[in-house]
């Protein structure tokens, strides 16, 4: 089944040393450094060697800092050079993310040379990509989540970076995600001074099933953080949607003046197990752990937790 457990992943560009800090500072689920777009042709080898201090940064914190690193794609040369460079690190990423994905094949390429231990996240941004994302997100081995490209795939479309035109490529994701049990990521708000754009752009992706989004800035970390996860009303009308199912032996009741059956009851208890208060019943177990109970809620059937 589905969670989300990465609201916000913040990326920083590999060659901007003087951001590391920060960024694991930042509050954001998932720390990315990144190898690809933010870093010139000219830099990349540079860049390759500063990651691991990122990596290594985060290690050394007072507060356990998830790291990511987003490659060059697989089939140009610095992808498979930053592939061996992964392999010597001495403080590998727990995530990788592979750029302009269009074929599961792609994905296996990194599975196979860096092994099962790092998750991979597939980054969908080309035509070709979005016709395949089915394929992609169900046949990738060592595949957690696939990430939205909105920039490169307007870029290809000839069309405007904006909600509407993108929608149906979005969409598409999400279900191929989620049909695949992984989580679904969407693209930043490139606009950075506009909160109340990243605002109603969070919104609409949560309205749509992304489970996060990725940020740019610092900055824009809390308000994806607070529009991905519920509010206290949320979470308390979650509470008594589940007891009125445990009442109604899950049959069809009604709750608040509204008609309530089991996917209301499912989606609550999955909203509870997530963001529900520490130690509560139900509650879903720090990663790694296993469950308890019949109503622990598995991470997505892709991938490892």
């Amino acid at each position: 089944m589905y969670t989300r457990y990465c609201r916000s992943m913040l990326c920083t560009p590999a060659t901007a040393t003087e951001r590391y800090a920060r960024c694991h500072r930042s509050g954001a689920d998932i720390c990315l450094v990144d190898l690809e777009d933010s870093v010139p042709l000219p830099h990349k080898e540079d860049a390759r060697r500063r990651a691991e201090d990122f990596l290594l940064l985060a290690a050394a914190g007072e507060a356990p800092v998830r790291c990511a690193v987003r490659i060059n794609a697989v089939s140009e040369p610095d992808g498979l050079r930053d592939l061996l460079a992964l392999r010597d690190y001495r403080t590998p990423p727990e995530v990788v993310l592979v750029p302009k994905v269009e074929s599961p094949r792609d994905v296996e390429i990194v599975h196979r040379v860096l092994g099962p231990r790092p998750e991979l996240f597939a980054v969908v941004e080309t035509p070709l990509g979005v016709e395949r994302v089915e394929a992609i997100a169900a046949g990738s081995p060592g595949l957690r989540a696939v990430i939205f490209g909105s920039a490169d795939y307007a870029l290809a479309m000839g069309i405007d970076l904006a909600w509407e035109p993108l929608s149906y490529a979005r969409a598409r994701v999400v279900n191929a995600a989620l049909a695949a049990g992984v989580h679904a990521i969407d693209s930043p708000t490139f606009e950075l001074a506009d909160q109340g754009l990243l605002r109603h752009e969070s919104v609409l992706a949560v309205s749509l099933g992304f489970s996060g989004k990725i940020a740019l800035h610092p900055d824009q970390v809390p308000v994806i953080n607070e529009v991905f996860s519920p509010d206290a009303a949320r979470l308390e009308l979650a509470h008594r949607v589940v007891a009125a199912g445990r009442r109604s032996g899950l049959g069809i009741t009604t709750v608040d003046g509204a008609m309530v059956g089991r996917p209301f009851f499912e989606a609550s208890r999955r909203l509870l197990e997530e963001f529900g208060p520490p130690g509560e019943p139900g509650r879903r177990s720090p990663p790694g752990t296993p469950g308890q109970g019949e109503n622990h809620l598995q991470a997505p059937t892709k991938g490892t937790t």
